[in-house]
C-alpha cells in the first residue's frame, strides 16, 4: 500500500494493521484505561496520572503490534491520524462494528483501492 495522503486512506491502512481481534482488544483496553486515568488525574488533582494516561495505552498498543500483529505501530508515521483512528476504532469495537470494518477494508485492499 502506498503512503496515505488523506485520513480515509489512512483509515484503511490503520484498520488493516489491526486485523487480529486480540490487537483490537489491547487497543480498546489501553484507550479506555487512558481516558479513565485522565479523568482520575483531573478529579483527584494528581498530575502524574496524566503521564500514565499516555503511557498505558501506548504500552498496550505497541505490545499488541510487536507480539500479536507483528507490524510497526502507525503512531510513528502519522501520530495525529493514528490517535484519531484509534478513537474511531475503539468506538467501533464497543459498537460491535469493527469486525465488519476489517472485512470491508480487506476487500478494498484486494480490489486495489484505498478508500
Amino acid at each position: 500500500m502506498t503512503e496515505p495522503q488523506t485520513f480515509p486512506q489512512f483509515w484503511t491502512f490503520y484498520v488493516l494493521a489491526h486485523r487480529q481481534p486480540l490487537t483490537r482488544i489491547f487497543h480498546t483496553a489501553g484507550t479506555l484505561a487512558g481516558w479513565s486515568l485522565l479523568a482520575t488525574a483531573i478529579v483527584l488533582r494528581k498530575p502524574w496520572y496524566i503521564l500514565a494516561a499516555f503511557a498505558v495505552p501506548y504500552a498496550l498498543a505497541w505490545f499488541s503490534h510487536f507480539f500479536v500483529e507483528h507490524n510497526r505501530p502507525a503512531t510513528f508515521g502519522h501520530p495525529l491520524w493514528s490517535w484519531l483512528a484509534d478513537q474511531k476504532m475503539v468506538a467501533m469495537v464497543l459498537a460491535g462494528k469493527m469486525g465488519a470494518e476489517v472485512r470491508r477494508c480487506a476487500a478494498v485492499e484486494r480490489a486495489g483501492s484505498t478508500a
